[in-house]
């Protein structure tokens, strides 16, 4: 058997490894995986050093959604750690005035007095495929991992500054895979095809029926991109 590829595998907001466990397991074969823990650090740097100081030597590197933006960082301060990129689900502009302050709504309501319950049924409508809320199973698996994940993550997490990729992406010449769901309500796939015009050797891959959870909702479809990523 050939030496497997150290994977580094990051979450998003509010996720944790139970976002990538169908990619850990399918890819087991070949790659290595680690899960960056981005749930410690005040600042984006922060937790690009926590990330860091736990993973391999180098890497092959996905990042998801919030865990895109760390990546984006990764190359902005350690670049010779990266083999190659995997961007699933994210984008590469700073928060808009409107996102920012959405950011703050959300901030607020969480800061209320009461139980953190994760994901509640109006941001799982923005984050599953609309046909996909009456799968139970997934539904509460992600129900599960952001309440396990709570307030005090999500505040901290929801902090962090968004910086403009678009200096990152324009200059990265290894291996790049664009991975987006066709109904992602968070990060558009508009904004997946900006990033691949940007990097114009990138695989670009738009999942039908998916939302923005693509490693959870479609995970065999995001398996087999991957696969090919890494070989």
């Amino acid at each position: 058997m050939t030496d497997r590829i150290p994977l580094l595998l990051l979450p998003g907001l509010l996720n944790d490894a139970e976002l990538w466990r169908e990619q850990i397991a399918a890819l087991s074969d070949i790659a290595s995986c680690t899960v960056g823990d981005q749930t410690r650090g005040e600042t984006m740097q922060a937790v690009v050093d926590d990330v860091l100081a736990q993973a391999p030597a180098q890497f092959a590197l996905a990042g998801f959604s919030l865990g895109g933006f760390v990546a984006q960082q990764i190359l902005r301060t350690a670049p010779e750690r990266v083999l190659r990129l995997a961007l699933i689900d994210t984008s590469i502009h700073a928060d808009s005035p409107e996102r920012a302050a959405q950011r703050r709504s959300q901030q607020a309501s969480v800061r209320l007095p009461g139980k953190f319950h994760g994901f509640g049924d109006t941001l799982m409508r923005s984050y599953i495929d609309a046909s996909r809320l009456d799968d139970y199973v997934l539904v509460q698996r992600v129900r599960d991992m952001t309440a396990r994940l709570g307030a005090e993550v999500f505040l901290r997490q929801s902090a962090l500054e968004r910086v403009d990729g678009h200096d990152v992406l324009a200059t990265y010449r290894d291996p790049l895979l664009i991975l987006c769901g066709a109904n992602d309500r968070i990060t558009s796939p508009a904004i997946s095809e900006e990033m691949h015009a940007l990097a114009p050797h990138s695989t670009l891959q738009i999942i039908p029926d998916c939302g923005h959870l693509a490693p959870m909702e479609q995970p065999e479809t995001v398996n087999a991109a991957m696969r090919t990523w890494l070989t």
